[in-house]
């Protein structure tokens, strides 16, 4: 974690393995304000959709921001 922002690297996971390790990192995540998920868009967008879909809806999730990159998707976990 870098001031506040925790990091998550989903390439090579499939979608099942993604959303434990996404629900692990919401649980885990005390002082963190944001989780920055880089899920990559090349190979598809269904872990794209994931994390912006259902990862979002979580009642932990205030929002969900696009990242500079198009393979990223932040998840605003507390306003800084």
């Amino acid at each position: 974690m870098v001031g506040g922002v925790t990091e998550l690297d989903l390439h090579g996971m499939n979608t099942y393995q993604a959303k434990v390790c996404l629900l692990s990192a919401l649980k885990r995540s005390r002082g963190a304000y944001r989780i920055r998920v880089i899920h990559g868009y090349h190979g598809g967008t269904a872990l794209r959709e994931l994390v912006r879909r259902e990862i979002a809806a979580d009642t932990r999730v205030l929002r969900w921001e696009a990242g500079l990159n198009p393979g990223e998707t932040d998840l605003v976990l507390r306003e800084f």
